[in-house]
């Protein structure tokens, strides 16, 4: 829950509440101008009451409809609910009473100003004072009213879209799981019958993956170094199962290795570099897995020397992998994330994945 030091001062209800007496008080100054005209010799005079009284109404209606507003929405604010508005059938009686309050009110006032002693006077001139200064206060309650209905609205709409975008992400991350899975356990299924002792070892390192994997997944995010750790349990699987095809290595300097990232996001990078990159080639090759900070943006790039992209993306298990990942970024960060995959040109031969996202600030440990 916020503190009151922590909300902007604009937007703290007693900022709110006298901002709508003074635009209240505005527009009835400008109305009593337009009808009476600067030079009109009872233009003070008019101008005392009519401010009195739409002082008063103001004040009247205003705070009764958060008295109102708090009653009516008393249980629901236990469960985190609120509202601004106690509905039309309180609201008329309110402007009623607070009408008929107000005006007393601003008689009385407007006497203390002018040194006047008017009393109720005629209907006549009633209904014009309570015209003049009631239409304008009524107009500026019900019009930040709306502001506030709209921006409870949109907040509500906000809260929303983030749980949508959570839950698409739980969805997206346990669609994920069993395809890295499946393809792992193809892998020592056929294992087990060529090289028994080597299935066991690619267990003992599957077991402890999945630990570390189904942990990471609880989250929302977690450090870019918890994200190579995961990557290099798996590099150690391939490992077993590539013998000296493949070579590895990891960079991630010590000062990113807090900063807090999707779990899983280069799980299917990786997997897609070494199967359709490294596999098909017949030397094998070189994994890179590299972490940079470029001003404020976070760049991770996944390199291999493999075979490169010709013939790649007919591949669906490609596309698979690939559109989970720029999902996942669209769905965090929107457009400030994105996936880029291109062939390297670097004369190594091979492709390149390059992962970029906001860097937010690293998590304490």
């Amino acid at each position: 829950m916020l503190s009151a030091t922590s909300v902007p001062f604009h937007r703290r209800p007693a900022f709110r509440f006298a901002r709508r007496g003074f635009v209240s008080l505005g527009v009835a100054t400008v109305a009593v101008l337009l009808l009476r005209g600067p030079t009109h010799p009872s233009l003070l005079p008019t101008l005392a009451y009519t401010l009195s009284i739409t002082l008063g109404c103001w004040f009247f209606i205003d705070a009764g409809r958060i008295l109102l507003s708090f009653w009516v929405w008393r249980h629901d604010r236990q469960d985190g609910r609120h509202g601004q508005w106690p509905g039309w059938p309180w609201m008329v009686a309110l402007l009623l009473v607070g009408t008929a309050l107000g005006y007393a009110f601003g008689v009385a006032l407007g006497n203390w100003i002018t040194g006047y002693n008017r009393g109720a006077g005629s209907w006549e001139q009633a209904l014009g004072l309570i015209g003049v200064a009631l239409i304008p206060a009524c107009v500026a309650t019900y019009f930040f009213y709306s502001r506030e209905h709209i921006a409870h609205t949109e907040a509500m709409v906000q809260a929303a879209q983030r749980q949508a975008a959570e839950n698409q992400l739980k969805l997206l991350e346990s669609q994920l799981e069993p395809h890295m899975l499946f393809n792992t356990l193809a892998n020592l299924r056929v294992l087990i019958g060529l090289d028994p002792e080597r299935a066991q070892a690619m267990l003992d390192r599957l077991i402890a993956f999945l630990r570390a994997t189904l942990q990471a997944s609880r989250t929302g995010s977690h450090t870019l170094g918890a994200e190579f750790g995961r990557i290099a349990d798996y590099l150690e699987l391939m490992q077993i199962r590539m013998g000296t095809r493949l070579r590895t290595t990891l960079d991630l300097p010590s000062e990113l290795a807090g900063h807090p990232v999707p779990p899983l996001l280069l799980q299917p990078l990786v997997e897609n570099a070494i199967k359709h990159g490294l596999e098909p080639h017949v030397s094998g090759g070189r994994l890179e897995v590299k972490a940079r900070l470029d001003g404020r943006t976070l760049v991770i790039s996944v390199r291999d020397t493999g075979v490169g992209l010709s013939g790649t993306f007919s591949d669906e298990g490609t596309r698979f992998g690939l559109n989970h990942v720029r999902e996942r970024l669209a769905t965090l960060h929107g457009d400030s994330a994105s996936l880029e995959v291109r062939d390297a040109d670097d004369g190594e031969g091979g492709a390149v994945a390059t992962v970029r996202l906001p860097a937010e600030p690293p998590i304490p440990q």
